[in-house]
């Protein structure tokens, strides 16, 4: 029941989350939007959606069959985090802020180049890792296959250096740039005494960032410095659903305080 839980219940759960965040950015109301801009909101949302898909597509990994299956659906899902969600999330939250600047095609296009350059690597490492599967949990009409790696030492650890690395440019290191952009921006908003929340909001994005940063960070490093288990991974679904709360949150937040004359009633 354990192996049920983390391989399909957890990545279910996660997935239906940032789907209902992205539903909710879509309902946010107009004076909002003005405040971010209209186009911004729909990048956002469109990156709670692909994140959305990469979660809940995780236990295709598991029950579409054996080897090369497990292989092929993990090397397209990572792919697609790094090379695709990555990149639009970091482009959409750089487009998002009021009063930026940074709505640059060189710009989207290097996100994305870097991103789908290091994804293929990624996918190459990932195929010469895998070598077959194993049946982790099998009841009447389930069945959950799990990945074999390699077992050499030195190429296990070569290879899981490589994994380790890309990810470490694309999504962590992409996320990095984007917390950073998020925290100069809360500290340098112009309009902070009429927007009283607005910096608040910001907060809560940053954090969710960081969350889903470190939760990564954990995980590689367990895989790294222990050994390279499937069961590592849930760390960052946890993280991923603790930062779509903490969003959720965010976005259901008014722009500004209500008055003073209104708190005192």
């Amino acid at each position: 029941m354990v192996d049920v839980l983390i391989n399909l219940l957890v990545p279910l759960i996660t997935g239906l989350i940032y789907f209902f965040i992205a539903y909710e950015i879509n309902n946010t109301s107009k004076v909002r939007k003005l405040m971010f801009g209209d186009i911004g909101y729909k990048k956002i949302a469109v990156a709670f959606v692909l994140f959305g898909i990469y979660f809940i597509s995780r236990p295709l990994q598991n029950l579409i069959g054996p080897h090369p299956w497990p292989m092929i659906v993990n090397s397209a899902r990572q792919f697609f985090l790094i090379g695709i969600i990555a990149p639009a999330i970091l482009v959409g939250i750089l487009n998002w802020l009021p009063g930026s600047a940074t709505e640059s095609k060189a710009l989207r296009v290097a996100s994305y180049v870097v991103g789908i350059s290091v994804g293929i690597i990624f996918v190459l490492a990932n195929t010469m890792a895998i070598i077959g599967s194993r049946v982790i949990y099998s009841l009447n009409f389930i069945t959950i296959y799990d990945a074999v790696w390699a077992s050499g030492i030195l190429v296990r650890t070569q290879l899981t250096l490589i994994h380790l690395f890309a990810q470490l440019i694309s999504p962590v290191g992409f996320f990095i740039l984007a917390i950073a952009y998020v925290r100069h921006r809360r500290h340098t908003f112009k309009l902070s005494q009429v927007y009283t929340l607005m910096t608040t909001k910001w907060r809560y994005l940053e954090w969710s960032l960081i969350i889903i940063v470190i939760s990564f960070i954990a995980a590689g490093a367990g895989a790294f410095f222990g050994r390279y288990y499937t069961y590592l991974w849930t760390i960052y679904f946890v993280g991923g659903i603790a930062a779509g709360i903490l969003q959720y949150h965010s976005i259901k937040m008014p722009l500004r305080e209500p008055p003073a004359d209104l708190q005192k009633q």
